[in-house]
């Protein structure tokens, strides 16, 4: 009977899914493995002692941890499209003035690009906000 409580338990925990949050990347998928063949192991020797409740119970939890171990993590890209910034995001990222002239916001976007492009260390995020603000002033001035 404390076999069948366990692994009802240990199967509620698997399928809530706070095993795969708690165990990210490739050590959920070893752990996963590791349980599956202990799992196995355990409905053998249950079965060969003939209770077949905790067996079964060990079986499917074996098989499900299985299956779980040969899934490969899903990768969402997010796609970011900064969009047009307004104008007071653009003066704000580029630190200028409303009164500030196409060629100081030049000079503002040519001296925060060369901090923050991706080729000198910088983000792409970061360097598309450049470009964006740079953009949108230089439109509307």
């Amino acid at each position: 009977m404390f076999y069948l409580l366990l692994g009802g338990v240990i199967l509620l925990f698997i399928l809530s899914g706070r095993a795969t949050r708690a165990l990210k990347g490739d050590g959920w998928r070893i752990g996963a493995g590791v349980t599956a063949i202990v799992a196995f192991a355990g409905a053998a020797y249950a079965g060969i002692r003939g209770a077949w409740e905790p067996g079964v119970v060990l079986l499917v939890i074996g098989l499900w941890t299985a299956m779980t171990a040969r899934q490969r993590p899903v990768v969402r890209k997010i796609k970011e499209s900064p969009g047009a910034p307004s104008l007071a995001e653009a003066r704000s990222i580029l630190g200028v003035g409303p009164q500030a002239t196409s060629a100081e916001i030049q000079a503002a976007y040519a001296r925060l690009i060369r901090l923050a492009h991706p080729d000198k260390g910088g983000t792409a995020g970061l360097a598309a906000q450049l470009n964006a603000a740079r953009d949108r002033l230089l439109n509307r001035s």
